[in-house]
């Protein structure tokens, strides 16, 4: 079942598509909301600054997260948006010694990561093997998507990122037909959970090979023992779910922010580009 694959790290590295906090001005404790839950302890506007933020940037409880109640922020990636709008879009001038670009600034951030996020999946859709006939397309859409990021603060602001977002990811959708058709035997209904409710869905052992799981609930799912190799997991919302022993070595589109928010055991089988996370 394994294919052969470039390793998507290189891409990933050459696109800059890896978080640099030590570059970043504190953009996701700031430009961001969230609202006291399991997931963050208090309420936060957008706009408005994390109280745990130092003046130095960096997160005053970033070792005790979890123990804080902001695991929320130990799942978040920002796919490397955070320094290209901080050094790249601003020019390294940050919103506290120029409060001026503070608005747009915040206003661009997730306008970045979106961009970020595409270049993330489009990089990862050219290691595919069985979507070489479609790798042209993919990479004038990478290269679109790359130009885009290196826009104007003003030229981010007013890009409709629906229309651009739309047009890649039916792209994207694509290479995962390509990829998942080669799984052979398997009932198209057996495939298709595109968007399901499986929240807290028994999936022990569930032979999902090849299965279209784009944006599916799996919500504190048990996915014991499961096998999700060439499983298409764009956008799937894994929190709480449990991968232990699960095989997801070949899977599709999966990011690490989707697993640091699962359960895991040193048994799951990852992708190679991404890592086990700590708290597994």
């Amino acid at each position: 079942m394994s294919q052969e694959r470039e390793h998507p790290d290189h891409r990933a590295a050459d696109l800059g598509l890896r978080a640099d906090c030590g570059n970043c001005f504190g953009l996701c404790c700031v430009a961001l909301p969230f609202a006291a839950s399991a997931d963050f302890a208090t309420d936060k506007d957008a706009g408005q600054p994390c109280t745990n933020l130092r003046a130095d940037f960096r997160c005053g409880i970033h070792t005790q997260l979890r123990q804080r109640g902001f695991s929320g922020c130990t799942v978040f990636d920002c796919f490397g948006a955070g320094q290209k709008v901080s050094q790249v879009t601003f020019g390294g001038q940050d919103w506290r010694q120029a409060p001026g670009t503070a608005r747009q600034m915040f206003d661009v951030f997730p306008v970045m990561r979106q961009l970020h996020e595409l270049l993330w999946y489009l990089a990862e859709a050219l290691t595919l093997p069985p979507a070489r006939p479609i790798h042209g397309e993919l990479r004038r859409a990478l290269g679109k998507t790359e130009h885009l990021t290196g826009g104007s603060a003003q030229d981010l602001a007013e890009l409709d990122m629906a229309a651009h977002r739309g047009d890649v990811n039916a792209l994207l959708l694509r290479a995962s037909e390509l990829v998942r058709a080669k799984v052979t035997g398997r009932r198209k209904d057996k495939k298709d959970r595109r968007g399901a409710d499986l929240i807290g869905a028994d999936l022990k052992a569930a032979d999902l090979r090849g299965a279209n799981l784009r944006g599916a609930y799996l919500i504190a799912a048990d996915l014991k023992g499961a096998d999700l190799r060439t499983a298409d997991l764009i956008g799937a919302d894994l929190r709480d779910a449990d991968l232990s022993g699960a095989d997801l070595t070949d899977s599709i589109f999966l990011t690490q922010s989707q697993l640091d928010a699962a359960k895991g055991d040193p048994a799951t089988k990852l992708p190679p580009a991404l890592t086990r996370p700590a708290h597994w």
